[in-house]
């Protein structure tokens, strides 16, 4: 049977300035995603594997294939398409759990059927099956997941993603407490109203956040980390919230703040050592609180969704990036 399995990047959105326009690709964890052409005429999910039997079977339910019908629409294609997930990451975690599924699907079919899009052309599609997760059709995580690095949402109508620079030497840290938030009603937490102070505020961090990552100042970098918008509503939600964020600051973080909805958090650093011990520090946080944790730390990946061929006894072999 032809197939094609792609893997897709975790994702660590609004990097605290930049409410629903700003994303990064994670390392090492994520989901991989494998597209069979079969002689249906529908998309039928065959499988998943790492969720514990928490994700619909549902096509019309589950992010992976309403992105994928999504993508079937637009290239009028009538044939039919099974998909095997395979989750490689937490859910409800702030990881962009969803939008991995749903970015390694539309670029498993797109290989399978030799449609010949970009990464940055499939963001529109996997942005749908985000719809179903989170009830909004947002691009910070699927962008950063299909085309890697850090990205940032100028407009959503009409779309517009750019590619921003990633310093050499910027590094991540992220903690994962074994909690549950649910995106879409975190989502509801964050007021749709802001005083013009706290607007203008917003506005001066992310320009000096980007200005930070052009110009490989790591000083404007962390002088942007600071959310006026979303954080200061959802930060409640998270046990200790100020103690992790205050753990990594003390652990020489640049800065540090919610990973998407929750309730993981993320922290940059100047160094990879200095990254795993905020990761450290940030998860004895909530150790102290008897609250178990995940913790990762590296460099952001700039490589985004890629193809992968399995072989017995090895590990996922890279054989060909998404353009």
């Amino acid at each position: 049977m032809v197939s094609s399995t792609f893997f897709a990047p975790a994702t660590s959105a609004n990097l605290a300035a930049g409410f629903d326009i700003l994303g990064m690709a994670l390392s090492k964890i994520g989901d991989k995603v494998t597209a069979y052409k079969t002689n249906k005429s529908n998309i039928e999910i065959i499988s998943i594997k790492g969720d514990q039997g928490q994700l619909p079977l549902d096509p019309t339910q589950n992010t992976a294939s309403v992105a994928v019908a999504a993508l079937l629409k637009y290239v009028g294609y009538s044939g039919g398409i099974g998909l095997e997930i395979e989750k490689k990451m937490p859910l409800c975690s702030g990881l962009g759990s969803s939008a991995a599924s749903a970015a390694a699907a539309v670029a498993a079919v797109n290989h399978l059927l030799q449609l010949e899009l970009t990464a940055k052309e499939l963001v529109p599609f996997a942005m749908q099956g985000e719809a179903v997760a989170s009830g909004s059709a947002h691009a910070d995580n699927v962008a950063p997941s299909l085309m890697g690095g850090i990205v940032l949402i100028r407009s959503y109508h009409p779309l517009d993603v750019i590619q921003l620079s990633v310093p050499e030497n910027l590094y991540y840290s992220i903690v994962h407490p074994n909690l549950s938030i649910n995106t879409k009603e975190a989502r509801e937490q964050v007021p749709q109203n802001i005083p013009v102070k706290h607007a203008t505020q917003q506005m001066g961090n992310i320009a000096t956040f980007v200005a930070g990552l052009y110009s490989n100042n790591l000083n404007l970098i962390s002088n942007g980390l600071e959310d006026w918008i979303a954080e200061p509503a959802r930060a409640k939600s998270i046990p200790g919230f100020s103690l992790v964020k205050q753990a990594a600051l003390d652990a020489g973080a640049l800065g540090a703040g919610l990973s998407g909805s929750g309730p993981s958090m993320f922290a940059f650093s100047d160094a990879l050592s200095t990254a795993e011990d905020c990761a450290c520090q940030m998860s004895d946080i909530f150790n102290n609180q008897n609250i178990t944790s995940n913790l990762y730390f590296g460099k952001v990946n700039t490589r985004g969704a890629f193809l992968v061929t399995e072989k017995p006894d090895t590990e996922d072999l890279i054989s060909g990036d998404l353009a």
